[in-house]
């Protein structure tokens, strides 16, 4: 019973391990390659900045307290509208009008003093006039005279003051708008002696409003002013929101070694559904090309196996050719260097390239323009493309490019053409997606040239 269950098991082995063979063996000869293809089209290419940012009123003024004391009335709340000069509330004026009368008491004294100043000043004149009394008599009447006239003004400058004080315990508004915060009750003490407490925030037009977006130091060089500017709020996640970019600061805000700008939105909000103090998701139009030829950007990331593997094996040995050819020209005394040359396009490609330099410097702003200023096109590409079922190799010169679309400026490519962007089995390269190992585990998601196109 023993020998027949060791021989079971022997044969149970040898055949998962001719199973596990015929598996690698079936799947190693099958290198079939499925493309996957994708066409050009025309259409729009935008490139924007994305960035985080806070919705404030366009202009927000704190009321504060410039005196001390306690909180006796409030005639406004949470989103009172009000006018310019309006009360908004009314401190006890309690040790304000003893102030006052305080003051106005030293007056009267100071007063008091220069008329008795002036009085013995007169005399001792008079007595000095008939070489009655001394110099100094004289001269310590005229010194009393004139204490007493500062005397006089130091307290009158003291009434006055205490007069201010008296007014500044009724808190009016300095614009006209919306109350949207409150920061005292009725009863409250505030303390105005370093600075002034604030007691209510006032938005002047809560139509006409701005965002203040943080953007990255990687960014902010391409951010100018009268960019447009589109952003969502969470609020409103299905509803797109407009703005123009009106001021790039140049104060850096530095948070834990990163550095980022603060950018000025503004935005308008008839409909006043925008409130302060939401946080917007903000996306910064820095460049566009309307109704342009364009491809999908895996078409120019993608490499055939085959075309990968003899590409690494030809760079080598070019490395070494290359090499080798400067060595023998520089014992010549001269350097030269080979290459394939760039052929000139022909007319239906010059004008093509033509306009798209047009088109380019027509966005510079006016005034700006001039020749020097259009981009030069220099930045090749390589797509591929199934002719007689396999894959050739097209150059392109591209234009501008985004995370989904790059424009073709000048090459073998028209609308409707179909270009390679991703492979379905095979072996892996970049842009395709191969048959793996079944007993290997998988990293999650999915390989390829990419999902399906999104337009903007």
């Amino acid at each position: 019973m023993m020998k027949n269950r060791k021989l079971w098991l022997t044969v149970g082995g040898v055949v998962a391990l001719l199973a596990i063979g015929f598996y690698f063996v079936a799947n190693g000869k099958n290198d079939k390659v499925t493309y996957r293809i994708d066409k050009v089209d025309r259409g729009d290419i935008v490139v924007s900045i994305s960035a985080t940012g806070t919705l404030n009123a366009d202009t927000t003024v704190q009321v504060g307290s410039q005196v001390s004391g306690r909180i006796a009335r409030i005639y406004v709340d949470f989103n009172s509208v009000v006018k310019r000069g309006q009360l908004l509330a009314q401190l006890d004026p309690t040790f304000l009008n003893a102030a006052l009368n305080q003051s106005k008491a030293g007056v009267a004294r100071a007063r008091a003093t220069l008329n008795q100043s002036e009085r013995d000043y007169n005399r001792t004149k008079d007595l000095f006039a008939k070489i009655l009394v001394s110099q100094a008599d004289m001269d310590a009447a005229v010194t009393n005279l004139e204490s007493a006239k500062a005397g006089l003004e130091q307290s009158e400058a003291s009434l006055e003051g205490a007069d201010v004080n008296l007014r500044y315990a009724t808190i009016t508004s300095p614009i006209s708008g919306v109350v949207i915060s409150r920061a005292v009750d009725v009863g409250q003490t505030v303390a105005a002696s370093l600075s002034a407490p604030t007691l209510f925030t006032i938005a002047n037009d809560l139509k006409k409003m701005q965002v203040q977006a943080s953007v990255d130091e990687a960014d902010i060089g391409n951010v100018k002013v009268s960019q447009k500017v589109s952003f969502r709020v969470d609020s409103y996640p299905e509803e797109r929101f407009e703005g123009v970019v009106t001021q790039v600061r140049l104060a850096p805000v530095i948070t834990q070694n990163v550095v980022n700008y603060t950018v000025i939105i503004s935005v308008s909000n008839p409909d006043l559904k925008l409130m302060p103090g939401m946080t917007a998701t903000v996306s910064i139009e820095v460049d566009k090309r309307e109704d342009v030829l364009r491809a999908p950007i895996q078409a120019i990331r993608f490499t055939p196996p085959d075309a990968a593997k003899e590409n690494t094996a030809r760079g080598t040995e070019g490395d070494r050719s290359k090499m080798m050819s400067e060595r023998t020209d520089s014992s010549k005394g001269e350097r030269s260097w080979t290459g394939r040359e760039r052929s000139s396009p022909d007319s239906a490609r010059g004008e093509r390239m033509k306009k798209w330099r047009e088109r380019a410097a027509s966005d510079l702003p006016q005034g700006e323009r001039h020749p020097k200023d259009t981009p030069k096109v220099t930045a090749r590409a390589k797509v591929w493309m199934m002719k007689d079922g396999k894959p050739t190799a097209i150059s392109i010169v591209r234009g501008l490019m985004n995370t989904q679309y790059v424009e073709v400026v000048d090459g073998e490519l028209n609308e409707g053409a179909e270009v390679i962007i991703g492979t379905i089995g095979g072996q892996t390269t970049t842009g395709s997606t191969a048959q793996n190992n079944p007993f290997q585990p998988r990293m999650p998601g999915g390989g390829g040239g990419g999902g399906g196109r999104r337009g903007f």
